[in-house]
């Protein structure tokens, strides 16, 4: 009987503790439902709405697929946007960056999500909608920005700039 008692109380120890990390994933990889968010991730309110002002979009910049030579031909600042054709948030923010344009001295480089697995390994990218910052030679410049929760240029720029 103590034996099923002490199983019994292992199981609901591991659903618990299993419970608590997906709750953690979720708000790390989603930190504008944190009420603890900071700005290194790029999502706090307070840094969107100070960042948006400086964020100029003339449309003259670049949006182009991702190819080998695509970050080294880019010119400024170069952005790898992780797609996936099935993602609604992807497609969203793929519709309003075609609409509103990039702004100049900007290339946002449209990288295929599931067909690039070993591009996102290298950049630390586990969910669609993320953004990296890269120099020409592709090093990563600056911590990851998932637009999950709002899909939108805007959002993107504010969080990067």
């Amino acid at each position: 009987m103590n034996k099923r008692i002490l199983v019994i109380v292992v199981a609901l120890a591991v659903v618990v503790i299993a419970a608590i990390a997906m709750i953690s994933i979720g708000t790390a990889q989603n930190p504008k439902n944190s009420a603890e968010s900071n700005t290194s991730s790029g999502s706090s309110e307070a840094s969107d709405e100070s960042n948006t002002a400086t964020v100029e979009n003339d449309g003259t910049g670049a949006y182009v697929d991702y190819s080998p030579s695509a970050i080294a031909d880019a010119e400024g600042r170069v952005f790898l946007f992780f797609h996936a054709t099935w993602c609604p948030q992807c497609v969203a923010l793929d519709g309003d960056i075609q609409s509103k344009g990039v702004p100049a001295d900007v290339t946002i480089v449209k990288v295929d999500y599931d067909s690039n697995q070993d591009l996102r390994a290298e950049y630390g990218v586990t969910q669609q909608t993320t953004i990296v910052e890269v120099d020409s030679s592709g090093k990563k410049l600056q911590e990851n920005f998932v637009a999950y929760a709002d899909p939108t240029l805007q959002t993107v720029l504010s969080a990067l700039y």
